[in-house]
């Protein structure tokens, strides 16, 4: 139709100015020893910290902090002339990320493009998992990427609801606590009954950074709930839920053994093609899925 050719026309369009001003992914910092990084691109990481940061950079700039000077910053030295930062949280904020930057001795990744340069086996993974199993691929997160994805994950979905500012900004940057009960039984809500949503919470998180691929992953959400939801209506109305426990397994040995297949040829496949697969399922998914909703919607039409 008129509309899934406009939207296909605005993801090609995206995707090819995303692919053209995009910096290639090993000038990245997530790449760059934080030793060699240069009085610009120790401002490019504080300004990824967030908005706020943004009021510091020209202390910054002005003497001249490359990678290596950064590296022997001492704690007072934030507070004092010529950084001046007065502000307590703000400069936890720093503090905490300079010591991930130490330990790691590059930039830790921050956003959808970094953590894709850096993981970009379990980025592909988690694209097509999470779109065709969202509570499995959780609950593979939880079990055996719990530190590095899942907690940064079950934090911004689920927050902890403090009064503080302060409390909220350290949080973000850290985000190693485990999980309160009421964090615990929020997630499990919504994991249980509607888990695309915690997906589209999370997208919806990184609008400011990432504008539009957060609106095609959320859009996308949306309508594989729908889907879901018309799944579900079949089997109670075909009277199939008997076979919900078959089906289920079934399912998951479907997953595992996609997982196991695409983890013993990942290390020969080109990467061209796992970046074809990549976009095509961030950006053309989202298009196919509006077919799809419509194809359901108008087939529940002729049955009713």
């Amino acid at each position: 139709s008129g509309v899934l050719s406009a939207l296909t026309g605005v993801a090609v369009v995206l995707l090819v100015y995303h692919w053209s001003s995009r910096e290639s992914e090993h000038d990245l910092l997530v790449h760059k020893p934080v030793t060699k990084w240069t009085a610009e691109e120790v401002v490019l990481w504080l300004e990824q910290l967030g908005p706020w940061a943004s009021h510091y950079k020209d202390r910054f700039l002005s003497e001249r902090v490359n990678g290596r000077l950064l590296l022997t910053l001492a704690e007072e030295e934030f507070s004092n002339v010529p950084y001046s930062i007065e502000n307590n949280s703000h400069r936890k904020a720093i503090i905490m990320e300079l010591e991930r930057v130490k330990t790691l001795g590059v930039k830790p990744p921050q956003n959808l493009w970094e953590y894709k340069a850096v993981n970009p086996g379990k980025s592909l993974f988690l694209l097509y998992a999470l779109k065709s199993s969202p509570r499995l691929s959780i609950l593979y997160l939880y079990l055996f990427d719990y530190t590095e994805t899942f907690l940064p994950f079950i934090h911004t979905i689920c927050p902890v609801l403090e009064d503080e500012q302060e409390e909220d900004l350290i949080a973000k940057f850290l985000d190693l606590k485990d999980p309160s009960w009421k964090q615990w039984r929020r997630f499990l809500l919504k994991y249980s009954f509607v888990p695309y949503q915690l997906i589209a919470e999370f997208a919806w998180d990184w609008l400011e950074v990432h504008y539009w691929t957060s609106r095609f992953i959320i859009v996308n959400a949306m309508l594989l709930t729908v889907l879901e939801l018309f799944s579900f209506w079949r089997l109670w109305s075909r009277r199939g839920l008997k076979t919900l426990t078959r089906r289920l397994w079934s399912h998951v040995w479907k997953v595992a053994t996609q997982g196991l297949v695409v983890a013993i040829l990942w290390p020969v496949i080109p990467q061209f093609v796992c970046n074809c697969l990549f976009y095509w399922a961030l950006y053309f998914n989202p298009i196919i899925n509006i077919d799809l909703v419509v194809k359901e919607v108008r087939h529940l039409d002729t049955e009713m």
